[in-house]
Formats: C-alpha cells, sequence, structure tokens
C-alpha cells in the first residue's frame, strides 16, 4: 500500500506560478517503481489527466491544455513528484490529485490516489 500526499496548492492570479508536490509514504521501497500522474478535478467536471511521468523519468506525458506550462519530475530519494505550473490561468482551477500506478498508460489512473490539494486561480 501506497499512501500519497499533495501539498503546495493556493491561491494565485492568472500568470502565475504554482509547485505542486506529492509525498509517498508507507510501501515507498517500491516508490521509484511507480508511475506518477497528476489529475485535477475542476468543479462540476469530471477529473481529468494533467501530466505523468515513469519510474525513471525518462518518459512523460501531458495534457494538451498544460503542454508548454506545467512540467512533471520527480526525485525517487525523496520518494516525492512535482508538478511546477507555470502562467496559470482561470481555467486551471482545480483540486490537484496525484496517483500512483505500476505501468506507465496515461491517462489511465492506478489504484493510489492522494487527497488532493485546492488550487485556485483568480484576480
Amino acid at each position: 500500500q501506497v499512501q500519497l500526499v499533495e501539498s503546495g496548492g493556493g491561491l494565485v492570479q492568472p500568470g502565475d506560478s504554482l509547485r505542486l508536490s506529492c509525498a509517498a509514504s508507507g510501501r515507498t521501497a517500491v516508490f521509484y517503481t511507480y508511475t506518477m500522474t497528476w489529475f485535477r478535478q475542476a468543479p462540476g467536471k469530471e477529473r481529468e489527466f494533467v501530466a505523468a511521468i515513469s519510474w525513471d523519468g525518462g518518459l512523460t506525458d501531458y495534457a494538451d491544455s498544460v503542454k508548454g506550462r506545467f512540467t512533471i519530475s520527480r526525485d525517487n530519494a525523496k520518494k516525492t513528484v512535482y508538478l511546477q505550473m507555470n502562467s496559470l490561468r482561470y481555467e486551471d482551477t482545480a483540486v490537484y490529485f496525484c496517483n500512483a500506478d505500476r505501468r506507465f498508460a496515461p491517462p489511465r489512473p492506478g489504484p493510489y490516489w492522494g487527497q488532493g490539494t485546492q488550487v485556485t486561480v483568480s484576480s
């Protein structure tokens, strides 16, 4: 079992940047084997894929809506995955969730989810 805890959300203005973190605990000895993915869910909308990174960082994938603005990365020694979000827009407002899976198959989610962190973009 892997527990995931997101942090770094907040209230920002359009054009600002934020960096989200997702720290793993539990069976973290296998963290480095997991694909890590960020999803988000805006009010009244379904959860959607944002970005994914393979176990070694060699593969990444992004939703078209965030390409060129968001960057996913990971530090296996710290058992943490990051989402650097630049040039934030109103439509990026959502709860952002971290997810872990044994296979790299975005946008398919794996079985492990964090509790989410709120990102609000507002002027």
